[in-house]
């Protein structure tokens, strides 16, 4: 009932440009990958318990040991850190996966991979295995390590510009959806038992099931076809099953422009797009908004809501209500985030939302220091939570991705997005891992480090990331010139060539400088 309502509200803002196909492959390729992303984030956090207590009886069972309580934490920390362990090693596969099966193919293909880590989940408790709980989140880990980043790369590549941030911060819902799916589904009452817990955790195989179906069915990213297999023909296919109405001779002469300016180019590797000085701040930018995205604290948030609302005295039995609630307001703030990026633009959802994200962490430590004394601080602390998500989920849990995939033309985009996944998974894992001990080393003072990262990045996002709402990948990378100090000419070292038409939509056509 939620997605056709979401559906028809999305018909009727967009009614000229949004068409049934595209919608249906945004929210098909974001149910099936970023969803599961959301999901394997929060679905640890209700078996906590459960999870220690069936590494405590294995390692008896296996080895006659009884762990203390600080191993067991060391052994959930790794549970829930390895699967960013894995979504960086699956970022560091985007580059070479994308070039040579596209984005849909990448896409299709990597759903074996959720397959094979639900199964190691839900059969490890059968098995009294613990080892596969932590093998299978790596391996779903390892799908969203390629999922995170060729989903945006997709959708911002089958988009008309008008609707490349709309579309861009489809996926960003569903990871919302999927962490209130995972909350609402970790109820005592559902499957928040001891019994169920590796249900819990191998029901990502369902989403990648319906995935795995339809998927195949779409077409490729007419960019991919075009710039890089140079088939007009199927990138014409594309593009009318995509627009349906209208004419696709602009998009196909701007796709043409940008295939001229890289004819001698080929599809760059990491090293060499960390060498090239034309695009020295653009991977600047994307290095700051991927760390900063992961460092601003939101998954010390995921990852541990119980912890911090037990801590802000909320009693055992409302804290699974509570955290649903927080689920809720991310989907809210995540369609609030969809529906105005086209209208407010790209700059005022980062810099808005990690401004309040910054104030909410700041938040947290004075009420949680003061909530000994005043009572009603604690209220305070969970409203701060409450702010840090609404804030992340309206623009920062989407944007990054979004501008990853604007800030660079075609031959560089594959290792812009293994750049950006590798530091933000890589930040993910920091987080991850390190944040139970940094808050009892630091207690409340933990969420002053968050405060400086989330200004530091608005900070950034205002002086230095221009806005790049409704301009093509050609026109963003001009904005960029001045900073990188290039000229023209070499940003378009072909322009001697020239584009002759066919069948009315244009094919290049190379003419020597005479």
């Amino acid at each position: 009932y939620k997605s056709l309502v979401f559906t028809s509200c999305v018909a009727l803002s967009f009614p000229q440009h949004l068409t049934k196909p595209l919608l249906a492959v945004a929210f098909l390729a974001s149910f099936g990958s970023s969803m599961l992303y959301g999901y394997n984030l929060a679905v640890v956090n209700s078996p906590a318990q459960y999870i220690k207590d069936f590494y405590n009886e294995t390692l008896l069972e296996s080895h006659g040991l009884t762990p203390d309580g600080h191993l067991l934490t060391v052994l959930y920390s790794l549970t829930v850190s390895i699967f960013a362990i894995g979504g960086m090693t699956g970022a560091l596969l985007v580059g070479r996966l994308v070039t040579k099966y596209g984005r849909k193919g990448t896409l299709v293909r990597s759903t074996a991979l959720v397959f094979m880590g639900g199964a190691l989940m839900g059969f490890s408790r059968w098995c009294r295995i613990p080892e596969m709980v932590i093998i299978g989140r790596f391996i779903t880990g390892v799908h969203s390590g390629i999922s995170l980043s060729v989903v945006p790369m997709y959708l911002g590549e089958i988009a008309p510009k008008n609707l490349r941030g709309f579309l861009g911060l489809v996926p960003s819902i569903h990871i919302c959806l999927g962490v209130f799916i995972a909350q609402v589904l970790g109820l005592s009452e559902i499957l928040g038992k001891e019994e169920h817990w590796p249900l819990l955790l191998s029901l990502v195989a369902v989403p990648t099931m319906v995935q795995l179906i339809l998927l195949p069915w779409f077409p490729e990213s007419p960019r991919y076809l075009l710039i890089e297999r140079g088939d007009v023909h199927a990138t014409i296919a594309a593009l009318k099953w995509f627009r349906t109405k209208g004419n696709i001779q602009a998009e196909v002469e701007e796709m043409q422009e940008e295939q001229r300016s890289l004819s001698s180019m080929q599809t760059l590797s990491v090293c060499s797009l960390l060498m090239d000085s034309s695009v020295r701040w653009q991977v600047l930018t994307v290095a700051v908004v991927n760390i900063g995205m992961q460092l601003s604290g939101i998954d010390a948030i995921w990852f541990y809501t119980n912890d911090i609302f037990r801590n802000a005295g909320i009693p055992d039995p409302y804290i699974q209500y509570t955290t649903v609630g927080t689920g809720a307001i991310e989907v809210i703030s995540g369609m609030l985030g969809c529906f105005t990026i086209e209208r407010l633009g790209r700059r005022p959802l980062m810099i808005g939302g990690f401004l309040f994200m910054g104030l909410c962490c700041a938040g947290i430590t004075v009420s949680v220091l003061f909530q000994v004394h005043l009572s009603y601080m604690r209220y305070i602390s969970v409203g701060c939570v409450i702010g840090i998500i609404a804030g992340f989920c309206i623009g920062p849990a989407g944007v990054p991705f979004l501008i990853t995939a604007e800030l660079f033309k075609q031959s560089h985009r594959p290792a812009a997005y293994t750049v950006a996944g590798c530091l933000n998974w890589m930040s993910n894992f920091t987080i991850g891992f390190v944040f139970p001990f940094l808050e009892i080393a630091t207690g409340p003072f933990c969420y002053l480090i968050f405060c400086a990262v989330c200004m530091g990045v608005a900070v950034y996002t205002f002086f230095i990331i221009p806005e790049t709402k409704n301009k093509t990948f050609l026109e963003i990378s001009q904005m960029f010139a001045t900073k990188n100090e290039i000229c023209e000419e070499e940003l378009y070292p072909n322009s001697e060539l020239k584009m002759a038409l066919m069948n009315g939509y244009g094919t290049l056509d190379f003419h020597d400088k005479k």
